[in-house]
């Protein structure tokens, strides 16, 4: 039942922003640590992909849904394997349907006008996580997988957790804001991600996460631990690799090896 109202969520606002409304500008050429970047908009919003030197087979690419270029190890070792790179600039949107529904209009334009695979890798990195895990809840069919780092996954949980005793009452009304709800109806709110994780299983979709066990802004007992037992639970493969120590920053790993291994390995089909 939960699922069939985010599923309704989610839909009404695709429904309401089809992607064939996509209405792009010519590309602008630039420079991106040494890789070609192309610069366009997508529905009046800036969007942007980086090319490998030489393309891998079915043109693979990994898609940064919040904070582009902060912590770019892993994206550049996937430049470096032949992956494409992109980034769609939607923030402030927290990953709500409106926010989906632009994503879609975006991935639809970079997979015709560029070729790429039609399954993407969405890394979610802080609130980026949101965006990442409801594209993919909401797309399966155009999802490869998932890197999540230190991301939010439970939208009552941040900032700092679900004690609101330990929390500013308006440090998350922007949040809120973005999903419709106040914090008198948040209780009750069943659009939450990581409540909805059935349609991930379903299509086969791996999870790599990366995580500080002393995050202190997005916790890891509320989001990503939960993450991991309910996805394994139903079947799903996942990897987590928890930092000692780690906060919420730095993010990614000084050494991206694992993660680009694992989307190597798992998010090629």
């Amino acid at each position: 039942m939960r699922f069939r109202l985010l599923f309704a969520f989610l839909l009404a606002a695709c429904l309401a922003n089809p992607s064939h409304a996509v209405d792009a500008e010519p590309a602008k050429v630039s420079q991106w640590n040494g890789f070609e970047q192309l610069d366009f908009t997508v529905a009046d919003h800036a969007g942007l992909l980086v090319k490998p030197k030489t393309p891998a087979d079915g043109k693979p690419w990994i898609w940064r849904t919040e904070f582009f270029g902060h912590e770019p190890q892993a994206d550049l070792a996937l430049l470096a394997a032949g992956w494409h790179v992109a980034y769609f600039k939607i923030s402030d949107m927290w990953g709500a349907p409106p926010a989906i529904a632009l994503m879609r209009q975006f991935h639809d334009h970079v997979t015709r006008e560029y070729g790429l695979s039609r399954r993407v890798v969405l890394e979610g990195f802080s609130r980026g996580g949101l965006y990442a895990i409801n594209f993919a809840i909401a797309h399966p069919d155009k999802t490869a997988g998932l890197y999540l780092d230190a991301p939010v996954l439970d939208i009552l949980s941040v900032p700092g957790g679900r004690d609101a005793a330990k929390r500013d009452p308006t440090s998350r009304a922007p949040l809120l804001k973005a999903y419709g709800i106040t914090e008198e109806t948040a209780e009750s709110f069943k659009g939450n991600p990581i409540d909805h994780l059935e349609p991930l299983v379903k299509a086969r979709i791996p999870i790599i996460s990366v995580v500080g066990d002393a995050d202190k802004v997005v916790l890891l007992a509320e989001n990503t631990a939960i993450l991991k037992q309910r996805y394994q639970e139903l079947g799903g493969k996942i990897e987590v690799i928890v930092k000692p120590g780690g906060d919420h920053h730095p993010h990614s790993l000084k050494d991206p090896k694992p993660i680009v291994d694992f989307l190597l390995a798992n998010a090629l089909r």
